[in-house]
């Protein structure tokens, strides 16, 4: 599979070495250009590349955010036109600014992103998981039972399948939390989901707790 990955911080060069240590073909982009990228690129490998924002997005099959909440509003949204976007940032008012919208909890910061991009299939994922962890933690030779679990939300249930098979084949146990506008809620930073690593097992009991009357 082509994966692109826009931005190349904690969570985006993280998974970039998962992604490139599983075979697949990958792109990678920043804000800062491509030649920002050399030193990284060559660390992950024959099948990965730099590129620019735009070049990344109509290579990959899917696309993976890890930018700043702010950063959407640039992005080019007819690149990402039918592609697969898993948005893994995260809104923090003192980094991103203000959003009131988001402050008054009438919308998520994925929804935003969906807006922003009306021609993608948006899931949210890799949002949850320090960045140590996920880089730590990958089994991909454990049975499902004993790895960490990475939440999922996303109103395409084909698009969101894509993802969780991502997730298990990068060593993780993908367990979805719902659409964008409740998953989405119960994926963001303050949710008891956030930031808390748990077993499959373990962490869908604990998301039957949230979801159960």
């Amino acid at each position: 599979m082509r994966i692109a990955i826009i931005g190349s911080g904690r969570i985006g060069s993280t998974v970039a070495d998962l992604v490139a240590g599983a075979g697949h073909q990958l792109a990678i982009a920043n804000s800062r250009g491509p030649e920002s990228l050399t030193e990284l690129v060559s660390e992950l490998g024959m099948t990965a590349r730099a590129a620019d924002v735009e070049e990344a997005a109509r290579f990959g099959d899917v696309v993976l955010l890890a930018t700043p909440l702010h950063a959407y509003r640039d992005l080019p949204a007819d690149a990402f036109a039918g592609k697969i976007v898993i948005d893994a940032g995260n809104y923090y008012p003192e980094r991103d600014g203000t959003v009131d919208e988001l402050d008054a909890d009438v919308t998520t910061s994925t929804e935003l992103l969906a807006a922003q991009l009306p021609g993608a299939r948006i899931v949210k994922a890799f949002n949850t998981m320090f960045f140590e962890t996920l880089g730590a933690e990958a089994r991909p030779e454990a049975p499902r039972e004993q790895r960490l679990a990475l939440f999922v939300a996303g109103d395409d249930d084909d698009a969101k399948q894509v993802v969780c098979e991502l997730i298990e084949e990068l060593g993780f146990a993908a367990v979805d939390t719902g659409s964008l506008t409740a998953g989405g809620r119960r994926q963001q930073p303050g949710a008891p989901l956030y930031n808390r690593p748990l077993a499959a097992h373990d962490a869908e009991r604990a998301l039957q707790g949230l979801v159960t009357p």
